[in-house]
Formats: C-alpha cells, sequence, structure tokens
C-alpha cells in the first residue's frame, strides 16, 4: 500500500518546525544507514540525541497519534522516534531497501520494520529534484509533497531520493512496527476501515449493516493482529 496521509501537521507546528530546523546541528547522514545503504548515501541528517531532534520528535510523534488516516492504515504497534535529513544540491540517495530490523536508540530494545514514512518539510517549489521514487509491481512512483504532508509505504519497497539540484529538500523520515504484519492483511483492513466510515455517515453507526461489518472488520483484525 502507498498512501498519500495530507496535513499531518498544521501551520503552526510546520512554523514551529522551520525555527528548530533553522539553526539545527546537521550531521552526515550515513551515520543511521546500513552498509549497503552507506554507499548510495549522500546527505545531512540531525544527530538523534540532539536538542532539536528531540523536540521535532515528539512534535511529530503528536501529530503521527492524532491522525486517524495513519492510524488506519498503519495500524501502529511501535514507530521509531523521527530522524529528519537534508538534501542539499548535489545530495541524492541511491536504491536501497530499508533494514528490516531497526534497534530503538534508547537500547529497549527492536522494531520490526513494516512500514516507512516521510514527512516533507519544505514546499516543493522550494527545490528542485530530490523526489522520492518507489518502485513496486504497478512500475515507478515519484513523490514530492507539499510541507506537513506524509508518504506512507512498505519497507519491503527498492525506493531511492533523486538528486536535488536547486535548493534543498528537509524531511522526517522513520518506520512503523505494524500489529498487521502482512501488507495485503493491513491493506484489506484498511479498505474496509474506510468502507465502513463511508457507509456510517450515510447511514448512521447504528445501522445493522455498519455494525456487522464492523463486527467483521474486528474480528479480522483480533485474528491477525500481533500483540
Amino acid at each position: 500500500m502507498l498512501l498519500h496521509v495530507p496535513k499531518v501537521l498544521t501551520a503552526d507546528e510546520l512554523a514551529r518546525a522551520r525555527r528548530l530546523l533553522a539553526d539545527a546541528p546537521w550531521a552526515d547522514g550515513k551515520v543511521t544507514a546500513g552498509h549497503q545503504s552507506a554507499l548510495a548515501k549522500r546527505n545531512l541528517q540531525l544527530p538523534q540525541g540532539c536538542e532539536a531532534a528531540r523536540e521535532l520528535g515528539a512534535l511529530v510523534t503528536t501529530a503521527l497519534n492524532r491522525n486517524l488516516l495513519f492510524l488506519s492504515a498503519a495500524l501502529p504497534a511501535r514507530i521509531y522516534p523521527p530522524l529528519f535529513n537534508r538534501y542539499e544540491t548535489g545530495n541524492d540517495f541511491g536504491n536501497h531497501v530499508d533494514n528490516a530490523v531497526r534497534q530503538l536508540p534508547d537500547g529497549t530494545g527492536a522494531i520490526r520494520t513494516d512500514l516507512s514514512a516521510t514527512l516533507f518539510l519544505e514546499d516543493p517549489d522550494a527545490y528542485d529534484g530530490g523526489e522520492l521514487s518507489i518502485d513496486d509491481t504497478y512500475g515507478v512512483h515519484q513523490v514530492k509533497l507539499p510541507a506537513g504532508d506524509m508518504i506512507l509505504y512498505p519497507s519491503t519497497s527498492l525506493h531511492r531520493v533523486e538528486p536535488v539540484s536547486r535548493g534543498a529538500r528537509v524531511a522526517s523520515f522513520f518506520w512503523i512496527q505494524s500489529l498487521i504484519r502482512d501488507d495485503g492483511r493491513r491493506t484489506l483492513l484498511f479498505d474496509m476501515d474506510q468502507s465502513i466510515q463511508r457507509a456510517a455517515e450515510t447511514l448512521g453507526h447504528a445501522d445493522a449493516g455498519v455494525i456487522g461489518l464492523t463486527g467483521c472488520y474486528h474480528n479480522l483484525l483480533r485474528m491477525w493482529a500481533e500483540v
């Protein structure tokens, strides 16, 4: 499933993020790359322990936890603390697949990366290039979203960030371990949840059909969820 999640950040949150990023201590982005990815990665990244990264991470996490579309699609069990990167002119990130398991920075264990997310923090007309290109069964999808919007996609996908030729591309990126490991099942549950919501808007939540479908949704979730 490839999903555009609009307006994850409000205008005020986006303005605050940009203020924090303006004086941020950017470092070499290879610090969080695996061995293979490091060979293809040319960008800057905020050190995870710096004050700006901690404040920005809390801001993004709060926004995610109130976003109903994200919660419906990802069914998150755990979210890796958001990271922040910057691609300047000449920077790119070649073809790679994200690591299957990420150790949590606080030493409390690891998460399985079922879903990857990029939350754009710079408007698309402020830079040239920098598209996130994602390969799947249906071809190549190039993504360059408005500031505050997010793309969610399976971590199994081959993907890359195209070279930036003007300006700077700034984004948050992170991974999600879902309650539902299988992408096909997760997509089915998401489609079903969205259909139930549309039916409830038309027929009302007390409609017998809506109640029945809601029961089916939760029984499938109960059958497949890993908790």
